[in-house]
């Protein structure tokens, strides 16, 4: 097996393990009332951006040959390390699952019963689901030997995060005041002590 099979697999793998990290957490959802809702038409344009990026650029590299002209040479190191990031993203992206528990939504919501969480790797950042997405879309950047698609999913979430974040941190602060501007003031957006 070739390297850039591998990467392909490894991409695919990823993919199907984010899926399966979230459907339970989708069907927990689903029976919570939602009593805010922002930006429905807006939000299902920047997740369509992210899918873009993440899911769909990428399936079309590892399916097709329409972006081979933009694949370069590849290193094991690549490889290795693009590999690791994919775990390490999965690895945060199931701990912010279920440290949000019935508090998750995919798009702008707070629900009936919604609670501010402030513990376990929310402790540390504001938005560690964001955090797992940008180390997918590094991921993704490493393993995929592509001008095209190894940076696409950078790009798509990038989009989503830059047009979502300001109005999400409004929303939490609609909703908490003063409880949620203490937070903020001690914990980063992104990375821990850094953004």
């Amino acid at each position: 097996m070739t390297l850039l099979v591998a990467a392909k697999i490894v991409w695919a793998a990823g993919c199907i393990g984010w899926y399966v990290i979230r459907l339970p957490f989708e069907r927990k959802v689903k029976r919570e009332r939602v009593i805010d809702a922002r930006d429905r038409l807006r939000e299902l344009v920047l997740l369509s951006c992210s899918t873009m990026g993440l899911g769909i650029v990428p399936l079309l590299w590892a399916t097709s040959p329409i972006f081979n002209a933009a694949n370069y040479p590849y290193s094991l190191l690549q490889f290795v390390l693009g590999t690791l990031t994919f775990i390490f993203s999965l690895w945060l992206f199931r701990r912010t699952h279920r440290d949000l528990g019935k508090n998750w939504s995919v798009t702008l919501e707070i629900k009936d019963t919604h609670k501010l969480i402030t513990g376990g790797v929310y402790r540390h950042v504001r938005h560690p689901m964001y955090s797992a997405f940008f180390l997918w879309a590094l991921a993704q950047l490493i393993l995929i030997p592509n001008w095209i698609a190894g940076p696409a999913g950078l790009i798509g979430f990038g989009i989503l995060y830059a047009f979502r974040i300001g109005r999400e941190e409004k929303m939490m602060l609609d909703t908490f005041g003063d409880e949620y501007r203490a937070y903020s003031a001690r914990t980063a957006r992104l990375i821990p002590g850094v953004y």
